[in-house]
């Protein structure tokens, strides 16, 4: 169940919102059958009760030897009229009394009887004529506006009829009494009901879809730039546009994009200025340190100053490339990469590259050479050489750049790209690195929306792994 359950809130929200509506349409289908019952049945008891107080009415002002022929003409097969001195027996199982009682009061209005002369009244389920008279249990109403048929009982599927059984007394003792087949509901669901509701179902669905689809769009906007913002914090501003929760959604998002580069440039500016700063006092240090007597301690200070600047100069470099801003624009990786290792192949370092067919992409192209660069570099300072790959997918192209060195202990991997961490053994300051290089490699690649892994190859040595978008 839970697998088939959506993920994403567009579905969720349509889920819910149709499941309503389903539940809504049978709800309201159900209360309209039964409401269309008992309004038929209604109709059909008020129509029974106009006619045999019209009858009454009349048998009662006709003349004595009148009043047989008149019961027997007006007898048909669905409504039988008697007459008879007798108090007639009226048999009331299973009786509706909401029929029953709203034809008796309007008998008793109509025909102005007192107290002392009340209509009997049973409205059933069972028919009122008995097995001997011309209308027997055999006789179904047919499913047309109105319509009687005879035949077998249970034909036609439907409920049978209700019978109407009714018998009022007559001023001169005699009583006169009633037997009718009141019309059937029919069936509930009709096809102008489901054609009725199909039309209502649809209209609501579009209308559900386009405002499942309205809230939930605002939402893929806000986390596309928040996927923009970390990796450029100098992404534009989204669009205050929509409702106004959504307006102040982005005006706040805009409003924490501008004090988090606010904050960046600050630190940045603050770490440049430091780094700048202490230059002076180091060149300072290095011009004492050339005047000590001692050779051995002038080497050791002067080594340690050149540390120092070294660390100084690092720093001011990882500076300016969080300050620098550079705009995108298509390039070949294809020709990027290969010109670089051309030019560090040139250079006399053992770096090659397996042929690759161009590959278009949209970036930074001074930011992604210098971080391809800084790889490479490393792979050839800790490994010896540089062997680089590129492979295009669908949707994306990757890099892989792999060296012959010790690689990187496992438990190390996630650690290796915080700034100034340095793995001991061969990845020592001794090899002139100051923890820098792949801390600045991963913010030139977040900035053109790359990734960058690293893993030990099951041969041997580290591969260091790029993927980034192709270009649309």
């Amino acid at each position: 169940m839970t697998r088939l359950w959506p993920k994403s809130l567009f579905g969720q929200m349509l889920v819910i919102l149709l499941a309503g509506l389903i539940v809504s349409n049978l709800a309201g289908a159900w209360i309209y059958a039964i409401d269309r019952e008992a309004a038929v049945r209604e109709v059909g008891g008020l129509a029974a009760a106009q006619r045999i107080a019209n009858l009454t009415r009349l048998v009662e002002d006709a003349p004595a030897e009148w009043r047989e022929r008149i019961v027997s003409a007006v007898s048909d097969p669905t409504f039988r009229v008697s007459l008879s001195r007798e108090r007639p027996a009226i048999a009331a199982d299973g009786a509706d009394s909401a029929v029953a009682d709203a034809i008796r009061a309007y008998l008793t209005d109509r025909l102005a009887l007192d107290a002392t002369r009340q209509p009997l009244v049973a409205a059933t389920q069972a028919f009122p004529f008995g097995p001997g008279g011309p209308v027997g249990p055999h006789w179904m109403m047919m499913r047309g506006p109105g319509a009687m048929m005879p035949g077998p009982a249970g034909m036609m599927g439907g409920p049978p009829l209700l019978g109407l059984a009714v018998a009022v007394p007559l001023a001169q003792g005699e009583w006169l009494a009633f037997s009718a087949a009141l019309p059937a509901a029919g069936p509930g669901i009709s096809r102008q009901l489901i054609v009725a509701m199909l039309v209502m179902a649809a209209v609501i669905v579009a209308a559900s879809v386009f405002a499942a689809r309205r809230v939930t769009a605002p939402l893929a906007v806000l986390a596309g730039a928040a996927q923009r913002l970390g990796a450029d914090v100098h992404a534009p501003p989204i669009a205050e546009t929509g409702t106004i929760e959504t307006r102040q959604a982005s005006r706040a998002f805009n409003e924490m994009q501008v004090r988090l580069r606010a904050l960046i440039e600050n630190r940045t500016r603050l770490l440049a200025a430091i780094s700048h700063d202490l230059r002076t006092p180091l060149t300072l240090l290095r011009l004492r340190a050339e005047t000590v007597p001692d050779a051995g301690e002038r080497e050791r200070m002067l080594a340690t100053l050149t540390e120092m600047e070294t660390m100084v100069g690092a720093i001011l470099q990882y500076a300016r490339d969080e300050m620098a801003t550079e705009p995108s624009r298509r390039t070949d990786l294809a020709a990027l990469v290969q010109s670089i290792v051309d030019d560090m192949a040139d250079a006399g370092l053992g770096v090659a590259m397996a042929p690759a067919a161009p590959v278009l992409v949209d970036c930074q192209p001074s930011a992604l050479k210098r971080a391809i660069t800084n790889l490479i570099d490393n792979a050839v300072k800790y490994g010896g050489k540089a062997q680089v790959t590129l492979q295009a997918a669908a949707h994306t192209a990757e890099i892989a750049i792999d060296d012959e060195g010790p690689g990187i202990p496992d438990a190390e991997l996630a650690r290796v790209f915080e700034p100034f961490y340095r793995v001991e053994g061969s990845r020592s300051r001794d090899s002139g690195g100051v923890g820098l290089g792949l801390a600045i490699a991963q913010s030139l690649l977040q900035r053109n929306r790359a990734t960058l892994t690293l893993q030990n190859r099951p041969s041997g040595g580290l591969r260091a792994r790029i993927v980034m978008p192709r270009a649309v």
